[in-house]
């Protein structure tokens, strides 16, 4: 698993003392990789949708809390193609804006478009099915809404109870073909990485009920112990464990990740310790000697 970032998204709402460019900032030493993703909008939301954003972009408007720019829209589609390129190739897209919180219609919580669903449908149209863990602090309310009635997406969400968008009950299980593909692991503030890793362990053994073919994540890290927005007090151990546990389990699927929340100065490390999760998670164990089998 590599991190798939680019520079330009520090262009974006600069001096936000929430959303801003000092998320990314220790991530300036990975190689520039650049997907124009302007194509795959569409796969979730509408051309009227995505002209009304472009065009407050280009008019620097605000929207979902956050101020636009052009930069803004050049880094949203930028944003789009690497959360499709990291969901081909089995990588974490560190990008900005986020987008669990966008709607197929509507912009909200610092996200203009849906990046880990316009990645997650191109893989259902493709006919395969998508377990989507979503283990940013707040509830990913967009993601939920846009596959709630669908039968080839399970959606599980571990989040703040009580917390924005105030969404998120456990009660909210999924509608029609839908029915039974979500599910919702409310934390209440103060929780930690026992009840964190209880909820993974939850959602695990569902997604493997259901047999996904390619497993997402919507990475934020606003559940971590420091952040500025949140009261979960998940650690370092906490994100290293949860990837170690999804990649062992799932060893032969593809499994990528895409940034959302996290507001702290710690994103690059805890994303160095989920790669690491996933890195040892995927490696078979070693073969021990044996001497009962041993000749000579």
């Amino acid at each position: 698993m590599k991190i798939l970032f680019n520079k330009k998204f520090l262009l974006h709402n600069v001096d936000s003392p929430a959303e801003g460019a000092y998320r990314v900032k220790d991530f300036t030493d990975i190689n520039d990789s650049y997907v124009n993703g302007e194509r795959w909008i569409k796969l979730i939301h509408s051309k009227e949708y995505i002209y009304r954003i472009k065009q407050a972009c280009f008019s620097n408007e605000v929207a979902a809390e956050v101020q636009l720019t052009k930069d803004s829209y050049e880094d949203a589609c930028i944003g789009v193609g690497l959360a499709v390129k990291a969901s081909d190739q089995g990588d974490f897209a560190v990008i900005r804006p986020p987008g669990h919180h966008a709607g197929r219609e509507t912009a909200a919580g610092f996200c203009l478009f849906n990046n880990i669903a316009i990645a997650t449908q191109k893989h259902v149209n493709e006919g395969k099915k998508v377990f989507i863990l979503d283990i940013d602090g707040h509830h990913g309310n967009g993601t939920q809404n846009i596959f709630y009635e669908s039968k080839e997406v399970l959606f599980c969400s571990i989040h703040q109870e009580g917390a924005y968008p105030y969404t998120g009950f456990v009660i909210e299980t999924g509608k029609g073909e839908g029915f039974g593909h979500t599910m919702n692991f409310p934390l209440e503030a103060g929780k930690g990485d026992k009840e964190f890793l209880e909820c993974v362990h939850k959602a695990i053994k569902r997604a493997q009920e259901f047999k996904p073919d390619v497993i997402a994540v919507s990475a934020g890290f606003d559940g971590y112990e420091k952040d500025r927005l949140l009261g979960l007090k998940y650690t370092r151990r906490g994100y290293y464990e949860c990837a170690y546990r999804l990649s062992k389990t799932f060893k032969n699927k593809t499994i990528f990740a895409v940034l959302e929340g996290g507001y702290h100065d710690d994103n690059r490390p805890l994303v160095d310790s989920f790669i690491e999760g996933i890195e040892i998670g995927g490696r078979p164990p070693k073969v021990r000697f044996n001497e009962d089998m041993a000749i000579g």
